[in-house]
This record gives structure tokens, C-alpha cells and sequence, in this order.
């Protein structure tokens, strides 16, 4: 069996939470739930900077605005772990060529994470906080459970993902002007704080 819808979407999953697709992974090889999972995924190292990296994500990811912060930080690492994620997979199956495998991961993790990162930027722009904690905690657990049903259905986990996926971007293009409104008072906050900056400064002395 190919493992093209595997590493489909464990690379949209790896887009939303990249730490916790490594540790389900990881888990799941370990403990024998699947043998697709390769060796370099159970490693104890591997699995314990997993769970300590999720564990920040889940806290950094339900705060407004140090989310964005986040996902800007992750705007390269979701991405590559999403490649090495399915370069692994591959290799481990011998059905799919690892550049090709890291190349689908790669791609389709950064399609979700420009999703999940314009998301957050366009329910930044409201002013409770209730939102982000329901939206990180749907994408937790959206995460967790799409990737558990992949061990065992991985077609139809990939067209459940494929469908999140365009239903994610379509939403994106709707909340275009919001998200304009996040990026218009981020730099409006920076430039705030640069002038206080200036003004709390030493003052100027006369260079005699």
C-alpha cells in the first residue's frame, strides 16, 4: 500500500501542530499501533523534545497575539518538519520516493500553516480572548484525532484532510481584510512603542 496519503496528511497536520504529529507518531510506532512508523520517529530524544516543544505550542497558541507571534517563529519549521515527516515515511515504506514524499509534506504543511497563521491573525483583530483558546484547542484536538484515524484509514484521513484544507483556504480569502486590520495595528503598535521608546530616552546634550 502507497504511503502518499499518509504523508498527505500527516504534512497538513504537521501545518497546524507539528510537535504533536511527531509525538502521535512516535507513540503510535512505539507501542506497535502501526508498523508504518519508522524508527527515527520512536527515538525517546525525539519523542520527549516532541512533547516538551507541544506542551509550549498548546500554551503560546490559546494567548492573542503571542500566537501570531508563534506562528511567525514556525513559518519555516512547520514546513520542514512536514518534508522530513514524509521523506521519513517514505523511506520507511519503500512506495513513494523520499524527495517526492518530502516534497507533497513540505508543500501541503505550508498550505495549512498559512491557513492556521491567517486564521489567527483575522480572530486577533477581535478583542476577548475566548476565541483563541476554542479555535487552538479545535485545532488540537482536529490534529490528534485526523492523524489517529490516518494509522488505520489513511484514504480516507487524506480526503477528510484535503477537504479542511480547501475549506481552510477558501475561509482565508474571505478574511483577507481582517487579516489586513491585524498587520495594520501590529505596525501602529510598533510604531507606538519605537516613539515611547524615543521619548522615555536620555535626553540631548549640548556636545560642549
Amino acid at each position: 500500500m502507497s504511503v502518499l496519503p499518509l504523508v498527505f496528511t500527516s504534512g497538513w497536520a504537521s501545518g497546524i501542530n507539528a510537535y504533536a504529529v511527531v509525538l502521535l507518531l512516535g507513540v503510535f510506532g512505539a507501542t506497535g499501533v502501526s508498523d508504518a512508523v519508522p524508527e527515527s520517529l520512536q527515538r525517546p530524544e525525539v519523542l520527549v523534545t516532541a512533547a516538551v516543544l507541544f506542551l509550549c505550542e498548546a500554551v503560546a497558541d490559546k494567548i492573542p497575539y503571542v500566537d501570531s507571534m508563534w506562528d511567525s517563529v514556525h513559518t519555516l519549521i512547520r514546513p520542514a518538519a512536514g518534508a522530513w515527516v514524509g521523506a521519513v515515511l517514505a523511506g520507511h515504506s519503500g512506495s513513494l520516493n523520499d524527495v517526492a514524499a518530502g516534497l507533497i509534506g513540505g508543500s501541503t504543511a505550508l498550505a495549512s500553516h498559512t491557513v492556521k497563521a491567517g486564521t489567527r491573525m483575522a480572530i486577533n483583530t477581535s478583542p476577548e480572548p475566548f476565541s483563541n483558546i476554542v479555535v487552538s484547542l479545535a485545532e488540537d484536538l482536529g490534529v490528534g484525532a485526523i492523524v489517529s484515524f490516518a494509522m488505520f484509514h489513511p484514504q480516507a484521513a487524506a480526503i477528510i484532510a484535503a477537504v479542511l484544507l480547501a475549506a481552510g483556504l477558501t475561509i482565508l480569502f474571505f478574511l483577507v481584510s481582517r487579516i489586513r486590520r491585524f498587520l495594520r495595528r501590529r505596525a501602529q503598535l510598533r510604531e507606538e512603542k519605537r516613539l515611547a521608546s524615543q521619548a522615555g530616552g536620555p535626553p540631548n546634550r549640548p556636545p560642549w
